[in-house]
Formats: structure tokens, C-alpha cells, sequence
């Protein structure tokens, strides 16, 4: 039955993706449809709470070897709060159970309202992030960009909320072009996606609340080369 119900979901939604493109409504690419897909699995894998951070591990994780990654991240957690002044850095739980860090940038430091190109005075932050990133290569890292709900001029509701997806995902896009461009690997950025208006954090009703919903989020996680360290004891 859970499988019958997530493929008629499916169906709808690329029923309504389809049809949002061929009225001309807006024209969603092909990275656009998957990343809108994503953000509805997202919710469901996440129980509503968003998408699930990381893929599975190969093999199952001891108690002795998810404790020593748990002290990694919480190193991983510490030096990104000292070098990164400008955003929020968060301890949280990946899909393995596995601590990981999470680490929120205010959309409105790193662009324009309505772009998603990055001002200048935000690539400072993002430089001393890529240097964390890069100081802490067995982690593996997934960009997610979110907007508030707030309609666009001239635009119905439905043709605003493909907008504000396609922008929340041009923006994490941004993101990881900009830390790649300082020599953050590309393997190590594992999957870039846009969530739009869908898991906000805030009350899109209040001024605060939809400047908290503006964000990109992005989660360093234990790679499978991380867990391998913590099993051999080599990871510090």
C-alpha cells in the first residue's frame, strides 16, 4: 500500500510539473524537476521535517565507531562556529544516525533580493568555509537552498511557487560553484538541490520569519571513507 501511494505521488507530481511547462507558465529544467521532486521525497523520507542528510553506509555502524565520529563532527562543529562569523552552525543527525553538523547561511548575506548571484561581501564567509571544507575532506557535504512563500509580481500562485524553486535552487547551485571555484572537490559535494517555499523554518506571516526562511543550509556529514577511519582507528 506505501508503495501504491508513492507512485501515484510521483504521477502527480510530474502531471503538474508538465503541465506547469507546456502552458508556458514557467519552463523548469531538468535539474528544476528533479530537485521539485526532491523536496516532496525530502518530506517524506524526513517525516516533514525535510530531506534525509546522507546516503546509506555500507555496512552497519557500531556503537564504538559512531562514538568516535560523533567527537570528530563535534571538532568539525567547532571549527566551523570559530572561522564561519556569519552563519548558524548546528549539531545534527544524518540518515545513518550519525551526528553531523549543519550550517545555515541567510540568504539575504548572500544575495540580492530576488538573484542568485553572491554579493561580494559574502564570499568572504564562503572562503573561510571552503577552508573548513577542505581541512575536512572525509566529509561528505549536500547544499540545500530554501525561499520564504512570498509571491512574485504578475505571477499566479502556482507559477511564484516554480519561481521561488527554481531560485532556491539556482542558489545552492551558487554556493557550490563559488566553494568549488576555491578548491573544495567536487566529489566531496554530494548533492546540490532547491526546496523552495516547502520546510520552512520560520512563520511566513512575520518579517522574521520569512528572512529565517530564506537560507541555504549545508550539512557535513561522515563519508564511508570517514567511517572506515573511525573502524581502523585512524580518524582523530
Amino acid at each position: 500500500m506505501k508503495k501504491l501511494k508513492l507512485m501515484t505521488l510521483l504521477a502527480c507530481l510530474l502531471t503538474v510539473v508538465g503541465c506547469q511547462t507546456k502552458q508556458g507558465t514557467y519552463s523548469l529544467g531538468g535539474t528544476g524537476i528533479g530537485a521539485a521532486a526532491g523536496a516532496v521525497l525530502g518530506g517524506i523520507i524526513g517525516h516533514g521535517k525535510g530531506a534525509a542528510i546522507g546516503a546509506a553506509i555500507g555496512g552497519a555502524v557500531g556503537a564504538g565507531t559512531g562514538a568516535i565520529i560523533g567527537r570528530h563532527m563535534d571538532k568539525v562543529a567547532q571549527e566551523t562556529a570559530a572561522q564561519v562569523q556569519n552563519a548558524k552552525v548546528e549539531e545534527v543527525t544524518d540518515a545513518n544516525g550519525l551526528k553531523a553538523v549543519k550550517v545555515t547561511f541567510d540568504s539575504g548575506l548572500l544575495f540580492q533580493t530576488g538573484k542568485s548571484t553572491l554579493a561580494a561581501n559574502s564570499k568572504n564567509d564562503l572562503s573561510k568555509f571552503a577552508s573548513v571544507l577542505k581541512n575536512n575532506s572525509s566529509c561528505d557535504v549536500d547544499i540545500q537552498g530554501y525561499t520564504d512563500n512570498q509571491g512574485w509580481k504578475n505571477c499566479t500562485a502556482e507559477q511564484s511557487t516554480a519561481k521561488n524553486q527554481e531560485l532556491s535552487l539556482d542558489r545552492a547551485t551558487s554556493v557550490s560553484f563559488y566553494l568549488q571555484s576555491l578548491g573544495v572537490g567536487n566529489s566531496q559535494i554530494k548533492s546540490v538541490k532547491g526546496f523552495g517555499e516547502t520546510n520552512p523554518v520560520g512563520d511566513n506571516t512575520t518579517a522574521a520569519g520569512r528572512q529565517a526562511n530564506r537560507r541555504v543550509e549545508v550539512y557535513l556529514y561522515a563519508s564511508q571513507e570517514m567511517v572506515n577511519q573511525a573502524n581502523n582507528g585512524t580518524l582523530k
